[in-house]
């Protein structure tokens, strides 16, 4: 039995990232079921693992981590020798911090107006309600300026913090999964962002996310 276990679902990007992290880093891994649908997050036991009741959860044995980018990060510190390459460029302080800003620009300024379309356009109709396209409308616009500064900083680098991946890169990889498969919307941002599309193109071509995107279908 794998000595780590990971309380989540394949759907859930936040658990996707957590995913995609372990099998680039070669961690096994047991994947707990936990369904957001149902309520299973919110449940007694569940909170007395995360009392915000949100998914991802990690437990490595009695250690338990809440919120998947602290999730990614105690991962590539721990398994450093493992799999991919080092992920947080830890042995240069100018990539490492490279590396932290950028996963912290996933955090604050990418996430924050691609959730809304995201949510918008799976999650509700799942609900069987009525997307709202004015909201879908308002981060699009807002998404367009985000992937401008993109655009221009990978005609920099190769990857987001320089020129190899990085756990800046893998970080975006389940939102944007979903964002492509909305052709309607993404193929024109892409279009007009060139370098922002052989990024998603190159990031997305890694064994370890085509492995994880298998399960990371937005159902019941």
């Amino acid at each position: 039995m794998a000595a780590l276990k990971l309380y989540g679902h394949p759907m859930s990007s936040c658990t996707a990232r957590v995913m995609i992290c372990l099998v680039e880093k070669n961690v096994e891994f047991e994947l707990v079921h936990v369904d957001p649908f149902s309520g299973q997050h919110k449940s007694p036991d569940f909170l007395t693992k995360n009392p915000f009741g949100l998914i991802p959860v990690l437990e490595d044995g009695d250690f338990v981590i809440i919120e998947s980018r602290a999730i990614t990060e105690y991962i590539c510190k721990k398994y450093a020798g493992n799999g991919t390459e080092d992920l947080l460029r830890s042995d240069d302080l100018r990539q490492s911090t490279r590396v932290r800003a950028w996963v912290e620009v996933e955090s604050h300024c990418f996430q924050p107006v691609m959730s809304p379309i995201i949510y918008q356009s799976y999650v509700v109709p799942l609900m069987r309600s009525t997307p709202d396209e004015k909201a879908i409308e308002d981060s699009l616009e807002k998404l367009r300026k985000v992937l401008d500064i993109y655009e221009a900083r990978l005609g920099e680098t190769k990857y987001l913090a320089g020129d190899a991946f990085s756990l800046a890169d893998l970080h975006h990889l389940p939102y944007m999964f979903f964002f492509t498969k909305i052709e309607r919307i993404s193929g024109p941002v892409l279009e007009e962002r060139p370098r922002v599309k052989a990024w998603w193109e190159e990031i997305s071509s890694r064994a370890a996310f085509k492995e994880v995107s298998k399960g990371m279908k937005l159902e019941k």
